[in-house]
């Protein structure tokens, strides 16, 4: 039986998701919480492996077991296990050709970024910052450049393990909220960094430092030494993975703790 479960998890409690020798992965943590619960040892593969300090308000992995407990079982008992940081909201079955990772037809990301003169302690490890205030319209301008298919060479890191630079980003959509701004992005798959690096240079435009229409010229040059910083780790979550409806999992605005 192959099953698939949704996970939220607080980012900066971990070192990413991928297992780890200190064992303090996400995906230690869960697959320790799975064995507990089973009884044996299950492998996990997850939509997208998140970065030390990145959260995720709607993870998806996949796992295949010959274990039978009812669904409801498999969150709440397997939550049992978890630390307050990690929780399985949801799990389906799901056909045997299934894959958490190569099924999903695109990803989501929100990239939370708070613009105050004065940090704020409760948003710590939740969101980034900066202290200087933001043009939200001119990094709306800038942002359209993005959209389609092109070669993210600039904003892929040095560590990127890709095969190729191209991707199809479909969305990038800038919200405000108050001293809060939102970007969303929407893309088939995203490079190593890619979010946080797009959000840094567009940051760049909104503080005034580079005009819209340099994020054009940084897309077509191709080079990531001619960009901005990557942005912190903390103001991003992965917040929906897209499959098709065959396979019947709960749409990730169900789970959804923000807007």
């Amino acid at each position: 039986m192959r099953l698939a479960l949704g996970l939220q998890y607080d980012g900066a409690a971990f070192c990413g998701w991928q297992t780890q020798p200190n064992r303090g992965a996400v995906q230690d943590v869960l697959e320790a919480a799975l064995r507990e619960f089973a009884g044996r040892p299950i492998a996990t593969i997850c939509a997208g492996r998140t970065d030390a300090g990145v959260h995720a308000t709607c993870q998806v992995v996949h796992f295949d077991t010959d274990v039978a407990r009812p669904l409801e079982a498999w969150v709440r008992g397997v939550n049992r296990w978890l630390p307050a940081t990690l929780a399985v909201r949801w799990a389906r079955p799901v056909a045997g050709d299934f894959h958490a990772r190569f099924s999903a037809r695109a990803r989501r990301y929100d990239y939370w970024l708070l613009h105050d003169p004065v940090r704020a302690p409760l948003l710590e490890r939740r969101v980034g910052w900066v202290f200087r205030p933001l043009d939200v319209e001119s990094m709306r301008a800038a942002a359209r450049s993005l959209i389609g298919v092109h070669d993210f060479s600039s904003f892929r890191s040095s560590e990127c393990q890709a095969a190729t630079p191209v991707r199809e980003l479909r969305v990038l959509e800038i919200a405000a909220y108050g001293k809060l701004v939102r970007f969303r992005l929407v893309a088939n798959a995203f490079l190593h960094h890619m979010v946080r690096n797009m959000v840094g240079a567009l940051v760049y435009v909104g503080l005034g430092r580079q005009p819209a229409g340099w994020v054009t010229e940084l897309l077509a040059a191709r080079d990531r030494r001619l960009a901005a910083p990557t942005v912190s780790a903390a103001g991003l979550y992965l917040t929906a993975v897209d499959y098709d409806a065959a396979f019947h999992l709960p749409p990730a605005e169900e789970f959804a703790p923000l807007p």
